[in-house]
């Protein structure tokens, strides 16, 4: 039997390390770690769970407080061919590129400390279609959840879409209108929706109660086939110059 114990045993949690250490509750200690103020031998480290042997130096950033982290929302430019929700066979999950090595590097006059804790719990709205890219939305927070589910849809969407072919004669204004729905009694059609040339090959549309997935459908209808999708707002919100790929939080002061 050897003299020393094994290390599992000499070792104990961060979070009651930190709580002996600051003599501050457990839960007080694992704010400060979630928050990542504390450092084990020089690096932060982020999981109350973390082991710690006796000779490892933890400190605490001063004037650090334990507080609750507030929840974030995130804005990524979603690449195509990815899905908004869980992986599926072959399909991966844009929420599968958040990490901070993914943050764009943008000029912010509020920069935020990119946080473990930012990364989970977060839903997702407003889906857009597997081959689209651009703006999707990732959020803890309560209020903004209740915002896009309550209202989501008559938040207006602003999609550039890519199309080929020749459109019909008003074909712009039939969409303007609002599209027929087949199979109705000549009365239901679609909600109006504004549709522009952007430019040669590609329409701006700015949708209200539309789901993106009818994008492909009303295209078709005015003699366009959809080659791409990009979703660049939503309600006030806009993915700015975010790369493809990359993402950034929501910042105070913006509203859906």
């Amino acid at each position: 039997m050897s003299e020393s114990l094994p290390e599992q045993q000499q070792s104990i949690r961060l979070a009651k390390r930190v709580a002996e250490q600051e003599k501050c509750s457990r839960r007080e200690a694992e704010l400060h770690i979630e928050a990542g103020n504390v450092q084990v031998d020089g690096k932060v480290v982020q999981v109350p769970e973390t082991r710690v042997s006796p000779e490892q130096v933890v400190t605490v950033r001063a004037g650090a407080k334990p507080e609750a982290l507030p929840p974030v929302t995130i804005l990524m430019n979603k690449p195509s061919g990815m899905t908004q929700g869980k992986a599926y066979g072959r399909v991966r999950s844009a929420h599968s590129l958040l990490g901070e090595a993914t943050k764009a590097q943008l000029d912010t006059p509020m920069p935020q400390l990119v946080l473990d804790h930012h990364f989970k719990n977060l839903e997702s709205f407003l889906t857009i279609p597997l081959p689209a890219s651009g703006l999707i939305v990732y959020t803890q927070d309560k209020r903004i959840i209740r915002k896009l589910a309550e209202e989501g849809q008559w938040l207006e969407q602003e999609i550039i879409v890519g199309v080929e072919g020749q459109i019909i004669e008003d074909g712009l204004e039939i969409l303007y209108e609002g599209l027929p729905i087949p199979g109705g009694n000549g009365h239901r059609r679609m909600p109006p929706c504004h549709v522009s040339w952007q430019n040669e090959g590609h329409l701006r549309f700015a949708l209200k109660g539309i789901a993106p997935e009818e994008i492909e459908k009303m295209c078709d209808a005015i003699g366009l086939s959809v080659t791409s999708m990009r979703r660049l707002r939503i309600g006030r919100v806009s993915l700015g110059k975010v790369p493809e790929g990359q993402w950034r939080y929501l910042m105070p002061w913006e509203r859906f």
